[in-house]
């Protein structure tokens, strides 16, 4: 079937950005029934926006491995994105970049916000601990703040914000940071694909 000449072009066709927006059934402008209302001091992830929103948090973050400080910063940029709980980057200048390996091994992925991931492993002590982070080397507009800085998957690795563990997102692929003052639910578990 051909594509009727008669009909208006689609407005998503050449800005890839916001077809992928279109995709979406929620982008932070409205809380779902099942939303769970926030409390004093806390955040609703629908209440973050699609696209994400960066932004920098002052906040104390450490990452270790076992006994093993990777990092350490109050320089650190949460993605905010509707219906997960914020991704939380360090800056590699923050980090032990000898304990950092890069992993192109381990596959890319590609966000349709930020553009193409690389994976890095950590190394301590003789024993790598594989794809427990990424990066975006070549993050797009706006997100370019991302190309000095790294994520890891709080359900691999330690990550403490302020003191607090923070607990990880729901399923193998997503890496949110879970933290007391984040209520959801948020997608990640079975049947929260669309959100």
């Amino acid at each position: 079937m051909s594509p009727d000449p008669t009909a208006a072009p689609d407005p998503t066709a050449r800005d890839p950005k916001r077809r992928a927006q279109s995709l979406w059934r929620y982008v932070g402008d409205d809380r779902p029934d099942f939303a769970i209302p926030p409390g004093v001091g806390q955040e609703s992830v629908w209440d973050y926006p699609r696209p994400p929103r960066l932004e920098p948090d002052g906040r104390e973050v450490i990452i270790c491995v076992g006994d093993v400080e990777v990092a350490r910063t109050r320089r650190a940029l949460r993605v905010l994105e509707t219906a997960s709980p914020p991704t939380i980057y360090v800056p590699f200048a923050d980090a032990r970049p000898h304990l950092l390996i890069e992993s192109p091994q381990l596959g890319s992925s590609h966000c349709e916000w930020k553009g193409g991931a690389l994976y890095w492993s950590i190394e301590t002590d003789g024993h790598r601990d594989e794809g427990v982070g990424w990066s975006y080397p070549t993050a797009a507009s706006p997100y370019e703040a991302l190309r000095e800085c790294f994520s890891v998957y709080p359900g691999r690795v330690t990550c403490l914000v302020d003191g607090e563990r923070v607990r990880p997102q729901q399923g193998g692929f997503y890496g949110g940071w879970v933290t007391n003052e984040i209520v959801g639910p948020w997608k990640g578990g079975a049947g929260t694909g669309g959100w």
